[in-house]
């Protein structure tokens, strides 16, 4: 078995139902042709260095998986037959890897991305209470000067 990483381009424009239905077919094909799924990172919306398909921007997505030979080949020809797919890349990242080595790897990478969203949900919770806390300083400060306008509007009359 051998690691593989296939980065490929989708068209921007997709709807996100069109879009999710692209990333579940390619999971399935990896399953199909018993392959090992280990990572799914989307990186969004990018800048193409030059016009595909008259388009100037592109979905990248980069997925990493351990498989065969037939499954590069299965993977590939989906994307040449979809539309939605403007241009892909597969690399070979290591060659005779074990199955449970793919498999510890895979069980890594869900730790950890399960721990970079936990950071990133109490990261949100921080700024939320910091955000309450400078509308609260805020208001205190409007409040203060309000009461140093009305002082002066005392004195002055």
């Amino acid at each position: 078995m051998r690691k593989y990483e296939t980065v490929f381009i989708s068209d921007p424009d997709l709807q996100d139902q069109a879009r999710v239905d692209l990333f579940d077919k390619v999971r399935n094909i990896i399953a199909q042709e018993n392959g090992i799924f280990l990572n799914f990172d989307e990186w969004g919306n990018k800048k193409l260095a030059y016009e595909i398909k008259k388009k100037l921007r592109g979905h990248y997505v980069c997925v990493t998986y351990g498989g065969t030979g037939d499954l590069i080949k299965e993977l590939e020809r989906n994307f040449r037959l979809s539309d939605d797919v403007m241009k892909f890349m597969t690399i070979l990242l290591s060659d005779d890897v074990t199955a449970e080595q793919l498999e510890k790897e895979a069980l890594e990478a869900e730790n950890q991305s399960k721990q970079v969203d936990e950071i990133e949900e109490k990261s949100v919770e921080e700024e939320t209470v910091e955000e309450k806390a400078d509308k609260e300083s805020a208001e205190e400060e409007t409040s203060k000067e309000d009461e140093k306008v009305e002082e002066t509007k005392k004195e002055t009359e």
